[in-house]
């Protein structure tokens, strides 16, 4: 049995907490530390969330949430053997072809210690900010996902999709062990469709 810190990213945003937490956690024997997601947070909104009963994120648009990727990096760096997953990452919001960059060199540079687990996210108005639509947000997450999959599988990668399309393209360095273990994560019959279908796991 493995075991897992969440909250890293939003409980400890700054440098010294982050590093303590990481180092910590690896020499106690967890397994993973988790790094939330949110790029913006409204002031006001009436999307609901789906994990409280009161339908209201905790926190509010003051709590930091620094940059999961960014701040696994500084967590990973200070560590040698701890893995890190994002938990979770809105898929939707970000280019699919600029993630899977961004990924297999967090993971390439640590030595394979990267997971990404992901969403389609439930918050119309941040997606509204971003400028992405947030309808039909899961087919586009599940076309993210074979899209990256293409450019961490080999060169020369093509995909033509509803969403994001590319011929004969190369994105390197891959993942060390061929691709990023990607978690779906979601609480509703979709999600558990999603990560039988194109998971390596569920969250």
């Amino acid at each position: 049995m493995k075991f897992a810190l969440h909250f890293g990213n939003n409980t400890y945003p700054d440098p010294e907490g982050a590093r303590k937490v990481a180092r910590a956690a690896e020499a106690a024997g967890f397994d993973t530390l988790f790094a939330v997601d949110h790029v913006v947070f409204p002031d006001n909104y009436t999307s609901t969330y789906p994990y409280a009963p009161s339908g209201r994120l905790p926190g509010g648009p003051e709590s930091p949430i620094p940059d999961p990727l960014i701040w696994m990096a500084f967590a990973l760096a200070a560590t040698t053997k701890l893995r890190c997953l994002t938990g979770i990452l809105i898929l939707p919001q970000r280019n699919p072809v600029v993630l899977a960059k961004e990924l297999a060199t967090l993971d390439h540079m640590s030595g394979g210690r990267i997971d990404l687990g992901i969403g389609v996210g439930w918050l119309k108005e941040e997606f509204d900010a971003i400028g992405v639509p947030f309808a039909r947000r899961g087919a586009r997450t599940d076309e993210y996902i074979q899209a990256m999959r293409a450019l961490w599988a080999k060169d020369d990668a093509s995909f033509k999709g509803e969403f994001v399309a590319f011929d004969g393209m190369s994105s390197n360095p891959k993942p060390v062990s061929g691709e990023v273990p990607i978690h779906i994560g979601g609480h509703s019959e979709a999600a558990a469709r999603r990560a039988a279908t194109l998971g390596n796991g569920f969250f």
